[in-house]
């Protein structure tokens, strides 16, 4: 029997906190466990302390992990809860994503102060956004508009907003829900025209490979249909080389038993793009995802992916 709290680790940002708190009331109700029995540890990561480079400019997503990642490794902690987005596509040795949460709304939010509206901003108008798939993505709707990076917490964010330093930013509709801020969005956009990022308003659960009792322990708070579709995502990715260094936008759709999914990959300036949509079972969700990574790599071309770089 367990006799001391179970480890979730976490960055230490008020989102992050919110989705470990989640993940912490979810095992309490799977299990029948007081509060106590589990210990929320956070820990500062790389991409916490560095925030006046865009992702792509100091080494990609592992950087809001790798802290998290070796403390679960080395046994000091039993789990990391992580915004899937945020995660690599390829894991450090031993470790999984053994679970996803059920999936808040993938959406990107815009927030406007001089516009409601992303296409009614003013010609020439600043856009604050680190990433490059949203950059990307607004340059293919609207060239004219300026683009600076804007990286922190959700709140740093919304305060460089409200004092003037930009018009309008964009975010993660799931991150503003789990923060209850939803009433800062002037627009959400539709995933059509702004497909969102690979994994996007997912919580996911990482363990050590080979873990019984902490599988068993996460197992009942998985949510199959976000898992399947999530997979579907991060194999369109991984097929793709994805990072922050990428303009990829994709999402998938669980119905019944089927699964419908959605993937675009951008030149930075937004000009060239190459779209794709692919159906099947949600048993096959991670071939199908990277059979459509791999055909939109062949389509493309190399010289396509020359522009990332």
């Amino acid at each position: 029997m367990q006799t001391k709290p179970f480890r979730i680790g976490t960055r230490g940002s008020p989102l992050a906190l919110a989705q470990a708190h989640e993940t912490r009331t979810r095992l309490m109700a799977a299990h029948g466990l007081p509060e106590e029995m589990f210990e929320i540890v956070v820990l500062s990561t790389t991409g916490d302390r560095i925030t006046d480079r865009s992702l792509s400019e100091i080494g990609g997503k592992g950087l809001f992990t790798q802290e998290l990642e070796e403390q679960l490794q080395s046994g000091e902690l039993d789990i990391a809860v992580h915004s899937s987005k945020d995660m690599p596509t390829k894991l450090p040795e031993g470790l999984h994503i053994a679970a996803y949460l059920p999936r808040e709304d993938f959406r990107d939010a815009f927030i406007g102060r001089t516009a409601s509206t992303l296409t009614a901003l003013p010609d020439g108008a600043i856009v604050g956004t680190a990433s490059l798939r949203r950059q990307a993505l607004i340059r293919r709707l609207r060239p004219d508009i300026q683009l600076t990076i804007f990286r922190g917490s959700v709140g740093t964010r919304l305060r460089k907003l409200d004092e003037g330093q930009v018009d309008a930013t964009l975010l993660a509709y799931a991150g503003l829900k789990r923060l209850s801020m939803e009433d800062v969005v002037t627009e959400l956009l539709d995933p059509t025209d702004f497909p969102p990022a690979p994994a996007q308003g997912a919580i996911c659960v990482e363990s050590r490979i080979g873990d019984p009792r902490t599988d068993a322990l996460i197992a009942p708070i998985n949510d199959i249909p976000t898992y399947d579709a999530v997979s579907c995502e991060r194999a369109f990715l991984a097929a793709l080389d994805g990072s922050c260094r990428t303009p990829i936008g994709g999402f998938a759709i669980c119905d019944g038993e089927n699964l419908k999914f959605s993937g675009l990959i951008l030149t930075p300036d937004g000009r060239r793009e190459h779209a794709i949509e692919v159906e099947g079972k949600r048993a096959d969700a991670e071939a199908l995802g990277l059979r459509a990574g791999e055909a939109v790599r062949a389509a493309a071309g190399t010289d396509f992916f020359d522009s990332w770089n």
